[in-house]
């Protein structure tokens, strides 16, 4: 079978173009590419707006398109890409359409419950349940690929737009289409009786479009890959910040692995936003902060990828040299990134609900050197398990692992023994006060239960006792609810502990449980480096990342950190160090890391 572009590594760069950025100086924004490190362009193709003579009358040819001597932008980039050996993909946006078309074809749009449509700055929102989505995005996609060999197409905001831009909540489309495909009546917010329901009909009728727009690609033209959700030809993540939101500073790593834990061959590409937020396009993200997108991106295994406004001329962000460098080491390495795919042997589930005591056990492997890959707890009946050594499952409820036969921690309410349930405390003033032997804390909730007769019980709970005033703070009484129970290979916290460690920070929390995963990397260096461990064609690959720079809403300028020594895998003769470009002597499975900035590469053989 003949291997696609795009099953090897390559590098990104996208011009999300205004109308008024048509009539680009192509040559020049290819020389910026080649000098970036690029190799990919992703190009403002059609839907919203072509910036190309389209004939189809549902389409809007830009007006700026004018300036060309052309009349084509897509033609001039594309022709002009291939003399310079660089992929030229389309980016199309099927989610608006102006007031002409919508009133023409009121069945295509969005919906609200109250019957009203959904318009942002003169567009109107579609739905995917309607003909414009199920129909008209085919003739679009034929006709600009009957015209340009583009080298992969990738679909923005392909969603049930409940949202706007100015994070305005509509509720749950109510179009003619949308009526007609849910069986049943349509909840009309995430409120309502139903949603949940709903939200899987939204998301079938998505896979059912994604899945038909790459069948279409690939007998159309099967070297044109579709960028889109997990099921798509690539992967896609936004790297991405927002004015308002927490900041976790995992987010893209946490994502990326989720993707290739689950399909570890499926290409992953992270478009990392070079801008603060949608509302300020023209603010640079920060050079520190965007540069933990593309580093994360790449150790994780994805394809890095830099997303701008306009042109690098008209948007010239600050943030934009450090992700030259970052973009530029993946070229340079790219034996290094073929073929990577996850080495850890202890996998984290990300639970449906639970977010805090998911990030709370994340933390504590991250700054244990524990390596560990992330799997959405949806996908688990699908996922080969077989590789771990142990499997963490964070408060995830009734669980079936199949027939893994491996290490099992569990936390919360997660269910993997056979115990009765005698009480749950779970609200804050039930659980306040509430201690385990060795003066450990219980926050959130905790399953009081009878653990099986042959289980080893641990951490026992002291009873409750008041807490002030200071004369009267005595009276804690061992109990024999339990803390912690193993039983063969699983080992189960009753109890919140991952909650705990991300919303209070106690030390205690985060060591009771890593110590029961173990799997910890040897090590000399401090928590602030995180391990990520992975095999490519070149070996074993182990990154090493500098979260010396984690601040509050933001990173900093990370510090130096080491020398400092690791051991690594048995039978390891040569390491080679990328970042500092020196090899490492191995001496009795020992090496002596050299200093570390923002990260450095061990490629062990």
């Amino acid at each position: 079978m003949m291997r696609l572009w795009w099953q090897d590594p390559f590098r990104m760069f996208q011009t999300n173009l205004r109308e008024i950025d048509a009539g680009l100086d192509v040559e020049s924004v290819l020389d910026y590419l080649e000098e970036f490190g690029a190799d990919t362009w992703l190009l403002s193709v059609g839907g919203i707006l072509s910036n190309y003579p389209t004939d189809l009358e549902f389409q809007t040819r830009n007006p700026y398109l004018a300036e060309r001597p052309s009349g084509d932008l897509v033609g001039d980039a594309v022709k002009a890409a291939a003399r310079r050996g660089i992929r030229v993909m389309g980016r199309m946006d099927f989610s608006k359409i102006d007031h002409r078309r919508a009133e023409a074809h009121p069945d295509w749009c969005f919906v609200g419950p109250s019957g009203a449509r959904q318009v942002y700055n003169g567009l109107t929102s579609v739905c995917p349940s309607g003909d414009y989505y199920q129909v008209k995005l085919f003739e679009v996609l034929d006709e600009v690929l009957d015209r340009y060999p583009l080298d992969g197409f990738f679909c923005n905001w392909m969603s049930f737009n409940e949202v706007d831009y100015s994070r305005v909540y509509h509720g749950v489309c109510h179009c003619v289409a949308c009526q007609e495909r849910y069986d049943g009546a349509l909840p009309d917010d995430r409120d309502a009786p139903g949603y949940a329901d709903w939200l899987r009909f939204s998301k079938d009728v998505l896979a059912d479009l994604t899945g038909r727009i790459r069948d279409h690609l690939a007998a159309r033209r099967p070297e044109a890959p579709l960028v889109l959700g997990d099921q798509a030809d690539i992967v896609f993540h936004e790297a991405n910040n927002a004015v308002g939101r927490r900041l976790w500073h995992h987010r893209t790593s946490e994502s990326v692995s989720a993707a290739k834990t689950f399909r570890p061959t499926v290409p992953v590409l992270t478009n990392s936003v070079g801008f603060v937020d949608m509302p300020y396009r023209m603010a640079s993200e920060d050079p520190h902060h965007f540069a933990q997108y593309l580093v994360q991106a790449i150790a994780r295994g994805a394809n890095p990828s830099t997303y701008i406004m306009g042109t690098p001329a008209t948007t010239p962000y600050t943030c934009l040299e450090v992700a030259g460098q970052l973009t530029r080491f993946h070229r340079d390495h790219v034996d290094v990134y073929r073929e990577l795919v996850p080495a850890a042997q202890t996998l984290l589930v990300r639970p449906v609900h639970s977010r805090a005591e998911f990030e709370g056990l994340y933390l504590s492997l991250l700054q244990r050197h524990v390596p560990f890959d992330v799997l959405p707890e949806e996908r688990l009946g699908e996922a080969d398990l077989s590789r771990y050594r142990t499997v963490v499952l964070p408060d995830v409820g009734p669980v079936d692992l199949g027939a893994y036969a491996g290490r099992v921690v569990a936390t919360g309410t997660s269910s993997v023994l056979p115990i009765r349930q005698l009480a749950r405390y779970e609200t804050e003033a039930e659980v306040r006060s509430l201690h385990l032997e060795g003066g450990v804390p219980v926050f959130g909730t905790f399953d009081v239960f009878e653990a099986p007769p042959d289980a080893e019980v641990a951490v026992r709970a002291l009873s409750r006792a008041p807490y002030g005033p200071p004369e009267k703070c005595h009276g804690h009484v061992p109990l024999d609810h339990p803390g912690m129970v193993k039983q063969g290979n699983v080992v189960l916290f009753p109890w919140t502990i991952g909650r705990a460690y991300r919303e209070v920070g106690l030390s205690v929390h985060r060591d009771l449980f890593a110590d029961q995963v173990g799997g910890a990397v040897e090590t000399d260096l401090p928590e602030q480096v995180e391990i990520v461990v992975g095999r490519s064609a070149a070996g074993y690959v182990v990154h090493l990342l500098n979260r010396s720079g984690d601040a509050d809403q933001r990173f900093a300028p990370p510090v130096r950190i080491g020398p400092a020594r690791l051991r690594v895998p048995d039978g390891v003769r040569e390491v080679r160090a990328l970042v500092a470009q020196e090899r490492l002597p191995v001496d009795d499975g020992w090496v002596q890391v050299p200093e570390i900035e923002l990260f450095d590469v061990l490629v062990c053989v």
